[in-house]
């Protein structure tokens, strides 16, 4: 019944959108290790402490008084998917009920029994929040065995049991489990929260509707909303093809799948922190960063200053950062301004170079503290152009190579660096990201999640 929780806690990622921009797909490998919420809320511990206790409208049973409950075994949980429902539980456990008998001598009955019911996974329509609704609770005796005098009458016996054990057991470990799922569901109510990223905004799972169960896993649809710190939403690109998981996964088992659209947006939160202003003059294995360099592939410049002078160079990101993925590779797709520039002359405007520029950032990812880290490494420049000179026409295609390698040693580490930020993923309680096999395939990125 606690793999039940497990999966009400997943499902509580909110929302509701036109299209899926994440998928979140739960197996039974994730259902069955969650026993946590049980053993956290002590759930059949507390009834039983509460059976010998009178309630509001409970009538005693005949021929048993003084009755407790002891020696509540650890409980034995089975989960089976229900397409269309949730998910059938059956809680194996035993007991142990004492009290004085009809005999007027102590009794003590030692039961081992299951508790079965269905358990409706809903979508809280006031608070857009996966619930669980448990129905049909029944409890099976497995075995009973009484200290009750051998002497006396079996009929009378197995009718005294019967009747006994059928009034206390449904009264005593139906409601436990409800109470278990109001416990999870409490739990559970801040997994819409938004989370930040760094300090440029923040992500918000939405569940779009009702999980769908099937035979062999929950499905959760989610909408993410992606808002800069100011409050303007940034809207996911359409990926032109319905969001789905690929093929070839075992069955049952667990994946979240992030569209390239998805992480586009985190990143567009970033992108004023991709903007740099670098007046470093030695940088990693690079010449100094100085007109005398540059004059090599600008003759010009030697001209404009007869004496070397240190430069400056400012990057832009003028458009919003792109992620797109082929099977096997991730590319950042970055478009901007390279501008570079010296000390002002005396009585002359200082020199400055203007470029255009495009290139692609190879991706790799990993987990780390549950949250998706990216680090980058050049591909390639794809475009250089010239946008304004102050010392006239050159050919562009002569810095090609110098501006590959100055994005190489000087601007990738800056991308990194904002990149430590990490992007949030579904928080999903008793859930370590950490643990995931990450495979890039067409236009998403696959977390197959694995247990611990």
């Amino acid at each position: 019944m606690l793999r039940i929780l497990c999966l009400a806690l997943c499902s509580l990622l909110t929302g509701m959108r036109a299209d899926p921009g994440a998928l979140l797909r739960l197996g039974m490998d994730i259902m069955n290790q969650v026993q946590s919420a049980m053993d956290e809320s002590h759930i059949l511990e507390k009834m039983a402490a509460e059976a010998g206790k009178k309630q509001p409208g409970m009538k005693p049973i005949k021929g048993i008084t003084n009755l407790k409950v002891k020696d509540v075994q650890l409980p034995v949980i089975t989960l089976n998917f229900v397409p269309g429902v949730g998910i059938f539980q059956c809680v194996s456990t035993g007991m142990t009920i004492t009290g004085k008998s009809f005999m007027g001598g102590n009794m003590e009955i030692i039961v081992a029994l299951n508790i079965t019911a269905t358990n409706w996974l809903l979508r809280d329509e006031e608070t857009g929040l996966p619930v669980f609704k448990s129905e049909g609770c029944e409890v099976i005796l497995v075995n009973v065995k009484t200290n009750l005098p051998s002497n006396m009458l079996p009929k009378m016996v197995n009718k005294f049991l019967d009747s006994t054990l059928h009034k206390v057991l449904p009264g005593l470990m139906c409601p436990a489990i409800d109470a278990v799922l109001v416990y999870v569901n409490r739990k559970w109510t801040n997994l819409s929260d938004p989370m930040p990223v760094g300090q440029m905004g923040t992500v918000k799972y939405v569940l779009m509707s009702t999980p769908a169960t099937t035979a062999s896993y929950i499905q959760l649809d989610f909408s993410p909303v992606v808002q800069q710190q100011k409050g303007k939403t940034i809207k996911l690109a359409d990926a032109g093809e319905a969001l789905a998981f690929p093929e070839g996964y075992a069955k049952g088992s667990s994946q979240l799948l992030l569209p390239a659209t998805f992480l586009s947006a985190e990143l567009a939160l970033l992108q004023k922190s991709f903007h740099v202003n670098i007046q470093d003059t030695m940088i990693g294995e690079l010449p100094p960063q100085t007109t005398e360099t540059l004059a090599r592939f600008i003759p010009e410049v030697a001209v404009a200053y007869p004496k070397s002078k240190p430069l400056t160079t400012q990057i832009k990101i003028k458009k919003p950062p792109k992620v797109t993925m082929k099977t096997g590779k991730s590319l950042l797709h970055l478009h901007g301004t390279l501008e570079m520039f010296a000390a002002r002359r005396r009585g002359q405007a200082p020199m400055s170079l203007l470029l255009e520029v495009h290139f692609n950032l190879k991706v790799q990812y990993s987990v780390h503290e549950n949250q998706l880290q990216m680090a980058t490494s050049l591909d390639r420049l794809l475009s250089l152009s010239r946008k304004s000179s102050s010392i006239g026409n050159f050919n562009e295609r002569e810095l090609t190579g110098f501006i590959t390698s100055y994005l190489e040693e000087a601007y990738i580490p800056v991308v990194n660096d904002v990149l430590q930020v990490g992007l949030p993923l579904p928080d999903f309680p008793a859930m370590n990201y950490n643990l995931a096999e990450l495979d890039i395939v067409e236009n998403a990125l696959m977390l197959d999640l694995k247990l611990g």
